[in-house]
């Protein structure tokens, strides 16, 4: 590896293989950082965003490693420092709690516990100035001020318990010369969290596009496995439309099929004074 590359602002962000971690990965690379996306287990969904970076001229390599996973965190750190032998940016984005079969305490392993120790793993590495981001939700920053949903109040209070964990390591990060920001944002459309949310409670989710299908003719059968169906339909206008165009293509045909049958034509040849003759159908 080069000087330059070595020079290069590095930073590592969690949960980058998809959703809000993937678009910020794919923000912040470009020739002046190197952009390092940890994962879990999709391996080909941050071997596309590494490839999409570098594609458009930008810097990037994947890291993976389970954030529960002490030994594997450990290692990830080491690989950092032999590699760019500095950490300048961490931006803490990855979080769960909502998966299926996780056991209650997965979700403060992940979003308290984890936190903490990746800003401990770190700072050995970040200069004076670098900076720790620690992405959360409105439901978990306000906790206790904003509604929550019920399946979601584990996840947010966790989150919240990272935050404030992160928040008492303040004298110490100052210490280094290291800045905390805390990002927190409504739950977005699309986003595993939200999906999560949606597979938790099906008739939530059903009742949620019957509204948003207001106007529509729909309807909602649950099925024997509790999943729940949904059929919609919209339109009379465009209906009566189609209709009136396809009997009126049918009368159509019809009368020029009864002016072929009940018709007739024919041609006729006129010669004048033995001049040029000229043919007239009738």
């Amino acid at each position: 590896m080069g000087r330059s590359e070595l020079e290069l602002k590095t930073i590592l962000i969690t949960g980058a293989s998809r959703g809000i971690g993937a678009e910020v990965a794919t923000q912040l690379a470009d020739r002046e950082r190197h952009v390092i996306v940890n994962y879990r287990e999709k391996t080909r969904r941050a071997n596309d965003i590494v490839k999409a970076i570098r594609d458009s001229g930008g810097n990037a390599s994947d890291a993976r490693a389970d954030l529960c996973d002490e030994g594997a965190t450990a290692v990830m750190f080491d690989d950092i420092a032999r590699l760019f032998g500095r950490l300048d940016v961490l931006v803490l984005n990855a979080s769960g709690g909502l998966e299926r079969g996780a056991d209650p305490g997965y979700a403060m392993r992940i979003n308290c516990d984890a936190q903490e120790r990746l800003v401990r793993l770190a700072l050995p590495l970040m200069p004076p100035g670098g900076r720790i981001v620690f992405v959360t939700s409105h439901q978990a920053h306000f906790l206790g001020r904003r509604p929550v949903p019920a399946d979601y109040v584990p996840v947010a209070a966790s989150k919240r318990a990272g935050e404030d964990a992160l928040r008492a390591m303040g004298p110490i990060l100052e210490a280094n010369g290291i800045s905390l920001v805390v990002v927190s944002g409504d739950m977005i459309d699309g986003t595993i969290t939200v999906r999560l949310l949606e597979q938790r409670d099906p008739d939530a989710v059903a009742a949620d596009m019957s509204s948003r299908l207001r106007g529509w003719r729909r309807v909602v059968r649950k099925q024997e496995d509790d999943a729940v169906e949904i059929s919609a339909e919209k339109g009379y206008l465009r209906e009566f439309g189609n209709i009136v165009f396809h009997f009126s293509l049918l009368g159509l045909l019809v009368a020029v099929a009864a002016g072929k049958l009940f018709g007739y034509e024919g041609n006729v040849i006129v010669i004048a004074d033995s001049g040029p003759g000229f043919c007239s159908a009738m």
